[in-house]
């Protein structure tokens, strides 16, 4: 049963994507607010299939600040990375650079406002992270970075990527981590499993820690539900 539901998912969520997403660019005419706008049917259409056709419901536990901040989150499963689009109401989210050349959908990517980051980053890499990462602190919106840099399996806890403590220094924003234990219900390989997702809200940490504070808090923070 679990791997009819994963088949009828793919059918259903790729196929039905591919006019949500081929139509980006009639929407950004109208510019980002339109595009921010038209990610909320995609990922609201994604919430749909992963409850109707997977059976896969989330638990949020923790309180959440009203003002904008920069959350950091556990990255076990492709789920997180869409769902915390719905309950962060459209963050900017750092992407590596490898999904902004994926046709249309990175195009797009871009343009909501995503923040890419390089694997192999250079000082000049580093320096357009920062500034697109401003743009988005400067209109209001919540930032969302991933700081293990990819998916992980449960249990494991890689340390924080370097570019996570830069973004922290340079946002001065209130820093919110996440624990989520999605690989339970989506392992990277096989059929998806019914369940519950839990995402755990840390408590908020100021800006201007030192940086192997900082690191600490939110890896601890982060991994909490392994």
């Amino acid at each position: 049963m679990a791997w009819v539901r994963t088949i009828l998912f793919r059918v259903v969520f790729y196929g039905g994507s591919v006019p949500i997403v081929g139509t980006v660019p009639i929407t950004a005419l109208f510019g980002q607010r339109a595009i921010i706008a038209h990610a909320a049917v995609w990922t609201g259409f994604h919430r749909w299939a992963t409850r109707t056709l997977l059976g896969i419901h989330i638990r949020i536990e923790g309180e959440r600040p009203v003002e904008p901040a920069f959350y950091v989150c556990k990255h076990q499963a492709m789920f997180e990375t869409v769902e915390l689009q719905i309950i962060l109401h459209g963050p900017a989210i750092v992407l590596k650079r490898e999904l902004t050349k994926v046709p249309i959908w990175g195009w797009a990517a871009k343009r909501y406002g995503a923040i890419v980051a390089d694997r192999d980053a250079n000082a000049a890499a580093l320096r357009s992270m920062m500034r697109e990462a401003t743009v988005a602190r400067e209109a209001g919106r919540s930032i969302l970075i991933f700081p293990e840099g990819t998916r992980v399996a449960p249990g494991d806890r890689p340390p924080l990527k370097a570019g996570f403590a830069g973004l922290y220094r340079m946002l001065g924003m209130p820093t919110v981590p996440i624990a989520c234990d999605s690989a339970r219900v989506w392992p990277r390989h096989g059929a998806k499993r019914a369940g519950v997702v839990t995402f755990r809200f840390g408590d908020v940490i100021p800006p201007g820690l030192p940086r192997a504070e900082i690191e600490a808090r939110v890896h601890a923070a982060i991994n909490i539900l392994d």
